[in-house]
């Protein structure tokens, strides 16, 4: 059997033919496929599903497409969406994209989601930088088979797992902008007020269903990460009731914003 790091350099090798080199790879969560539309000049563009290995987003909200962007003197890519553990894909299948990524040649991945909020001063159509995370899914990408020789060992160190010249580059931007810590969790179902006090009592500031196992498998190869969350509802218990179309809702009346973001750390990469 092909091991997933093998797997991904081939698909990074797909990648690079059809849509040249880039130094950015950006993961646009749900809701945010409209700051593809504006974000730059787009120079190609292939589904998602196209590459070897990766299976394409099914959940709305998502383009399932990758894009080829120049943004100044940066090359990026754009992919459209992403996989999730709880439409019953492996922790490989969710960080594939962003491994194939970081293996053609991007040294930076910016990752972006839609996130409920436990604080009540960063509400909806607020973007959030993450400073750290929790990875309480009950997986990991580090699992299954070791690294095969030439790829860094399975212990990677997540001490500054989101990079902090990044951070400053986008309180550099904005100086309104707010950090927090997101908590990543299996999802499939939003969490009961009860799992919100205890994620509350962890430190989280942030809850979703996305993220944390794709920085973790790009800090592993090398990649200086920057994470941002669009706060698309308050969490459970703190509001009213939880939608998807809520989500969708609320992205899209925060577009400009998190563009300009987006760009600004393109910029910096």
């Amino acid at each position: 059997m092909t091991h997933p790091l093998h797997l991904a350099q081939e698909a990074g090798e797909v990648l690079l033919d059809q849509l040249g080199e880039a130094q950015v790879a950006v993961v646009l969560g749900s809701g945010w496929a409209a700051a593809a539309e504006g974000l730059g000049t787009i120079t190609a563009e292939i589904p998602l599903g196209s590459i070897p290995g990766a299976a394409p987003p099914a959940v709305e909200g998502h383009s399932g497409l990758v894009r080829a962007v120049s943004v100044s003197t940066k090359s990026a890519w754009l992919f459209g969406g992403r996989t999730h553990l709880y439409e019953g894909h492996s922790p490989h299948d969710v960080v594939h994209a962003v491994r194939a990524a970081v293996l053609a040649g991007c040294k930076t991945v910016i990752l972006t989601n839609a996130a409920g909020s436990l604080d009540r001063n960063q509400g909806p159509g607020t973007p959030v930088m993450l400073a750290d995370q929790l990875n309480l899914t009950g997986v990991s990408p580090m699992g299954g088979a070791h690294p095969p020789d030439g790829f860094p060992g399975r212990f990677c160190d997540l001490t500054e797992l989101y990079s902090r010249r990044m951070r400053a580059a986008a309180l550099a931007h904005d100086s309104t902008l707010a950090e927090g810590v997101y908590a990543g969790l299996l999802g499939g179902a939003y969490e009961t007020p009860a799992e919100i006090a205890m994620l509350g009592g962890f430190g989280a500031t942030l809850v979703g269903m996305s993220t944390v196992l794709e920085a973790i498998a790009a800090k592993h190869l090398g990649a200086e990460i920057a994470g941002i969350s669009l706060v698309t509802n308050l969490a459970a218990g703190m509001g009213g009731d939880l939608s998807h179309q809520e989500v969708l809702d609320v992205a899209a009346a925060s577009t400009d914003r998190v563009l300009a973001l987006i760009d600004a750390l393109i910029r910096a990469a």
